[in-house]
């Protein structure tokens, strides 16, 4: 039996996989899914082992979002039903944005609401040619989350971050591709095996360089010029100290394949 109800987890390899399996309701957040959502990202971050992500879907949909039943369902008290689901589901984004592994969002059909939040805040995104990308809120009345408004406009600019949020317009794989939105799209049969095959290069990676980038990446975007250069000092000098760096170095002078162990 699994330990959760509607996700399923796994380690192998240095490789965590975390997949949605709510296929019935379309992977629709509830409470439950996101708070075991949560729980998978803290344990991806607290184990050393794991040293590469990737998160998945089961069904024909990877997410239609926030499941609005929960909003309907809570009547007066949707302020709090709202504040739990998302306080669960930020807090799995902001663990999966700061943590050392990195994290490989495999998109394989529709990803609305939340969903197109998740295939944001992949370091690397690889989208079926089935996939398509819509945030869906204001069709029912409501406003982005999942920090889409944080990432979004950074990623394919404010006028089409606007234009997404506002029409709620309906993105291609081939047009994320093209809009910066997904790394790379692949066949439909196609899209677990490429994601493993990178996955395994990253779990044979320099792990600590890899959480160095990430942080780097996100303080980037309100750092001056000077202070994020010294930043970078810092985790430069961190990372060649580190036996990775050390290892790497000598490797690349001997002109060998480095063995990295973080």
């Amino acid at each position: 039996m699994s330990e959760y109800e509607l996700l399923e987890f796994s380690v192998d390899t240095g490789i965590a996989t975390i997949t949605l399996n709510r296929p019935d309701a379309a992977n629709a957040f509830n409470l439950t899914l996101a708070t075991e959502l949560n729980h998978a990202a803290n344990r991806c971050q607290q184990d050393s082992g794991v040293r590469a992500v990737i998160l998945c879907a089961n069904g024909k949909l990877f997410s239609a979002g926030g499941d609005l039943g929960v909003m309907s369902q809570a009547g007066n008290q949707v302020d709090v039903a709202l504040k739990q689901l998302t306080g669960q589901l930020h807090s799995a984004f902001s663990i999966f944005m700061r943590m050392r592994a990195p994290l490989i969002v495999a998109v394989n059909g529709a990803a609305a609401g939340i969903g197109l939040s998740l295939a944001l805040i992949g370091d690397i995104t690889i989208a079926s040619e089935k996939a398509s990308f819509t945030l869906a809120y204001t069709a029912a009345g409501l406003s982005p989350d999942g920090a889409a408004t944080y990432f979004l406009p950074k990623i394919i600019g404010i006028k089409r971050a606007r234009e997404m949020m506002i029409t709620n317009r309906r993105l291609t794989a081939a047009e994320a591709l093209e809009w910066g939105m997904v790394n790379q799209v692949v066949g439909a049969d196609a899209l677990l095996d490429e994601t493993l095959v990178l996955a395994k290069s990253f779990a044979q990676g320099p792990t600590n360089a890899f959480g160095s980038i990430k942080s780097l990446v996100l303080s980037g975007f309100h750092e001056s010029l000077e202070s994020q250069m010294a930043l970078e000092v810092e985790a430069i000098i961190l990372n060649a100290m580190s036996k990775d760096g050390q290892e790497g170095i000598h490797a690349f002078l001997d002109k060998r394949q480095p063995k990295f162990n973080a």
